[in-house]
């Protein structure tokens, strides 16, 4: 990461690490590369931006708007480290919690991440893990093809009649344990962004080709973050939406060095539930 100053008491900079659009796309292996292969790599344009704080307007923020909002989520679920337990005891609450927020007919969760620092010692590769380290990326989970794809291959028997109707992508963060000072989740707003600003990347499997996007660098983006969020507080990021009637439908974001973050602060502890509404 480049240098990072302070700028004032509501605002930091800080170095996002954007993708040049060079006309080739860039890609991930989840797999050694074909012999001879040039693979590209994304986040080779890195920027120094700032990155307001936003707890001064933390309840005007809107998923359809800028493509985030801060809400309150009290949960006495702590087994963080097991799975299963996520699954069974804290997916309902999560699921019930955003369909009311987003005004959703039904949400159904398809997977979760636990991100901390020190899951960088036991991961390979960035995309491949239940556990991961923090993604010093901006991009955002999916595309107009990537984010349809999902629904057929989770829901394939009843995926014709769900794509009929509006469907959008929820991500569900928020701490655990203690409250976040190391490596906090930004947000790009999506009023300050455009579509030309995404750039397909490719996620190569083995069986098959998958896509996100990741960002070209702009100076009119603004970033957002709320520095030390506590457990009690989770953000909804809008990942995807079908609608096409101006609503905000893909979001970047990214992990990022807060230049207050103090020397000795714990690493950032972190679940992301992802979710698809319907409606």
């Amino acid at each position: 990461m480049g240098s990072q100053t302070s700028v004032s008491q509501t605002s930091v900079r800080s170095t996002f690490n954007y993708t040049r659009d060079t006309g080739v796309v860039p890609e991930v292996y989840f797999y050694e590369p074909p012999q001879g292969a040039e693979v590209r790599s994304p986040g080779d344009d890195p920027h120094e931006m700032t990155v307001h704080d936003g707890w001064s307007r933390a309840t005007a923020f809107s998923v359809d708007r800028e493509g985030f909002a801060l809400r309150e989520f009290r949960s006495p679920f702590q087994q963080w480290d097991d799975n299963a337990a996520i699954r069974a005891q804290l997916y309902g609450d999560v699921s019930e919690f955003v369909r009311q927020e987003v005004g959703a007919k039904r949400v159904v969760i398809f997977d979760h991440t636990i991100r901390a620092k020190s899951n960088e010692k036991q991961q390979t590769n960035e995309f491949t893990t239940s556990k991961r380290a923090p993604v010093m990326l901006v991009h955002c989970d999916y595309t107009p093809n990537s984010g349809p794809l999902r629904v057929r291959q989770l829901l394939a028997d009843e995926a014709d009649e769900l794509l009929h109707r509006r469907v959008a992508f929820f991500n569900f963060w928020k701490p655990f344990r203690r409250i976040v000072e190391e490596r906090p989740l930004a947000m790009c707003d999506v009023t300050s962004s455009s579509p030309e600003d995404f750039i397909t990347m490719k996620l190569r499997y083995r069986d098959r080709d998958g896509e996100i996007f990741v960002m070209r660098y702009a100076p009119k983006h603004r970033w957002w973050y709320f520095p030390r969020m506590t457990p009690d507080q989770a953000i909804l990021l809008k990942t995807y939406d079908s609608a096409t009637d101006g609503r905000a439908r893909f979001i970047g974001h990214s992990a990022f060095e807060d230049p207050n973050t103090s020397p000795d602060a714990p690493m950032r502890e972190s679940i992301e539930i992802r979710t698809m509404a319907f409606f």
